[in-house]
């Protein structure tokens, strides 16, 4: 009896492999094309966009939305092709879909927020902006994130969400800083020629715009120090080189 059972359970097992084999190879083969298919078409899209000079960053966001849709679309087909009912499956998904819809809440408005940072352009690929604490520059601007790339070379990943409706500081946008840096001399100082002098070698620098010129204003008088500050412009790239040149200038001039 015993033998009965076990050559049933192999025969059982023998057409559920005959039955279910092609479908599987089939499906394997639609999911490597259309995996294949999906980088292709994404990688094509973009370079027709490039081409047609639409903006980086929106061209971006596009191929990124266009890759996960033909995902999802591929995921349908292939679990079609192994024979579960994509009728079925939407069923289970509609039963399902208020617990789907509150878990997808905070996605979905991270995906609204990436539409608004893509039509009001805050900031776009390249930028080094400032957003809840963090600072950096712009690397890609995902579906549902905004990734940036810090100047200690950390990756960090903000929600377009809470991007797209807090404060944003972009410091590229204009193309030029003003290099803000505040000193202190003792009160027996010669005040007026650390000005000059700081001021000369400000209006020296080759890094330093003269157009808005440089100066130099007292800001706060301690009971220790006369502080004051020195404003200078200077193109995006070059604000850490001169802010620190400027500083160790001063070093050799101011008496504390």
């Amino acid at each position: 009896m015993a033998a009965v059972e076990i050559q049933n359970y192999f025969e059982t097992i023998k057409t559920l492999i005959l039955e279910y084999s092609p479908k599987f190879i089939v499906a394997i083969i639609i999911l490597l094309g259309g995996l294949w298919a999906t980088s292709f078409i994404t990688k094509a899209a973009k370079k027709i966009m490039l081409k047609r000079n639409v903006e980086l960053t929106l061209s971006t966001f596009i191929g990124n939305v266009i890759f996960w849709t033909l995902r999802v679309l591929l995921f349908v087909t292939v679990i079609s092709k192994l024979g579960i009912e994509t009728s079925a499956f939407v069923t289970i998904l509609g039963a399902a879909g208020l617990a789907i819809g509150l878990s997808l809440q905070g996605s979905l408005s991270n995906f609204a927020g990436g539409i608004l940072i893509i039509l009001f352009k805050p900031f776009k690929l390249g930028d080094v902006i400032e957003a809840h604490g963090e600072t950096g520059k712009v690397d890609e601007i995902l579906i549902f994130s905004t990734k940036l790339i810090t100047v200690t070379n950390q990756v960090i990943y903000i929600p377009n969400g809470i991007l797209s409706n807090g404060k944003i500081k972009n410091y590229s946008q204009l193309g030029i800083r003003r290099v803000d840096l505040v000193l202190k001399t003792a009160y027996d100082s010669n005040i007026s020629e650390i000005k000059n002098t700081i001021l000369d070698f400000a209006k020296k620098h080759p890094f330093v715009i003269q157009n808005p010129n440089p100066e130099i204003i007292i800001s706060e008088l301690t009971d220790a120090h006369v502080i004051f500050t020195v404003k200078v412009w200077t193109n995006n790239s070059d604000y850490t080189k001169v802010s620190s040149e400027i500083l160790e200038f001063s070093k050799s001039v101011v008496r504390l």
